[in-house]
């Protein structure tokens, strides 16, 4: 499966819009609608790569100090388990 890495600025809430949210039990904010703005974007082949490089991302200074993020989004469906990653993970039998 492959992973899109990004990393955005946060986008402060007004303390109004938090309380809000908070009494009707609504979301702050929905990433679908209004997604935080990118500083950068990039794409892995495999989960173990896509960490690697959020880990990496994760270690910018803007993402230390909480004025940006980092996510790990799947792309697609996961790819079914090959022949060969089926034996290799069996027991003995």
């Amino acid at each position: 499966m492959r992973f899109l890495i990004v990393r955005t600025d946060i986008r402060a809430a007004a303390a109004d819009d938090l309380a809000a949210a908070l009494a009707n039990g609504q979301l702050i904010r929905d990433e679908r609608t209004s997604p935080e703005p990118r500083r950068q974007t990039v794409r892995a082949d495999d989960r173990e790569a896509a960490l690697g490089l959020a880990r990496a991302l994760a270690s910018v200074g803007a993402v230390r100090a909480g004025r940006q993020r980092v996510k790990v989004v799947p792309l697609g469906e996961p790819e079914p388990p090959r022949r060969s990653d089926r034996l290799a993970n069996a027991g003995p039998g």
